[in-house]
């Protein structure tokens, strides 16, 4: 199923919340809107879902203008980050809840049975039928609630920051996991969240909003090849920003010259990804700088440089270089980009 957003506007009382998007979500694909805290996307999410209505603008499942549709009608699957379970039906029950409303009155219980069965084995909860919501992870929770999102056959399939409630590891094991079962399924999927790596390890295609409205819009390896603004590169990770000067399509960064051929003459930012930085004892090529902190991690190590002119960057090494604190070199620059700073 195709969702096409076209100019849509909320409104919550003097407040805008989402600013005329327009958006197409092809069928068949898992699209995360991605963004800050108050950028629109939850809200986008929900007038998708029917739980909200539209000020302006329309929304369309395929050919079907959905805008006014109450959710019932809409035929689509919605999870909520906290489960929403109820915690007085066994994890069978939750599942069968949707096929047993008057809308859905048309399975049998034996059918109804088996399709249990068949998300109990599609969620990876074989076994767990008859118990509880009290008595099982959070991360098995977060399948019952897709599971019982999955029981009525929907369309469209919403997330709304769906593993937000659970420990980074957990959540990197249900990542993985919910991609299989999008592969799998191939239901039209559209996701919320502020977490940048679930979104580029999961989406097809990420929508970046920031107030009300979208910033940028590409697969995971658009945007982070070629983010568009200085917002995204700071929102979507590490990054060392540097005040500076552009004159004739270069920057100045204490005594070289970086290519900034898309930014007109006047103030401007150098961004530097910790990776877009190498650490050199011997090239005098680079910029001089010295060492003031080594941060160790598992497979990984960051150094923090000071400049001779007082920049501070980070930047990642080898885990097995051999440097300390105090160690002079030289940072050589691999990567840039530079935009011009906004009035």
């Amino acid at each position: 199923m195709k969702i096409r957003l076209d100019q849509v506007v909320k409104t919550f009382d003097t407040f805008r919340a989402v600013h005329g998007v327009s958006l197409e979500i092809e069928s068949g694909e898992l699209v995360a809107l991605l963004g800050p805290s108050g950028s629109g996307k939850t809200t986008i999410l929900r007038m998708v879902a029917g739980l909200e209505f539209a000020d302006g603008g329309q929304i369309h499942f395929g050919d079907r203008n959905a805008t006014d549709i109450p959710v019932r009608d809409r035929g689509v699957g919605f999870v909520f980050q906290h489960y929403a379970l109820f915690p007085h039906m066994t994890v069978a029950e939750n599942i069968a809840f949707g096929m047993r409303t008057a809308r859905a009155a048309r399975r049998s219980e034996a059918q109804i049975a088996e399709r249990i069965n068949d998300l109990l084995r599609l969620m990876r909860l074989e076994g767990l039928g008859q118990r509880f919501p009290g008595q099982i992870s959070g991360g098995q929770k977060q399948r019952v609630a897709l599971a019982r999102a999955l029981a009525v056959d929907p369309k469209v399939l919403l997330l709304d920051e769906p593993f937000g409630a659970l420990d980074a590891n957990v959540r990197r094991d249900l990542r993985r996991w919910l991609r299989e079962v999008h592969e799998e399924l191939g239901i039209t999927t559209l996701f919320v969240t502020h977490d940048q790596e679930e979104a580029l390890d999961l989406a097809d295609r990420v929508v970046i909003l920031n107030e009300g409205k979208i910033v940028q819009e590409g697969t995971p390896e658009e945007i982070c090849r070629n983010p568009a603004s200085a917002f995204i590169m700071h929102f979507l990770g590490d990054t060392n920003a540097i005040a500076t000067t552009v004159t004739k399509g270069k920057a100045a960064f204490d005594g070289k010259l970086i290519e900034a051929a898309d930014c007109v003459d006047g103030p401007a930012d150098i961004f530097l990804r910790p990776n877009d930085l190498a650490w050199s004892p011997t090239d005098a090529a680079g910029i001089p700088a010295t060492i003031s902190r080594v941060l160790d991690r598992p497979g990984a190590r960051r150094l923090v440089a000071v400049t001779d002119s007082g920049q501070t960057l980070e930047l990642d090494a080898e885990p097995d270089l051999e440097v300390s604190r105090s160690s002079r070199g030289y940072l050589k620059v691999l990567r840039s980009r530079v935009f011009t700073r906004q009035a």
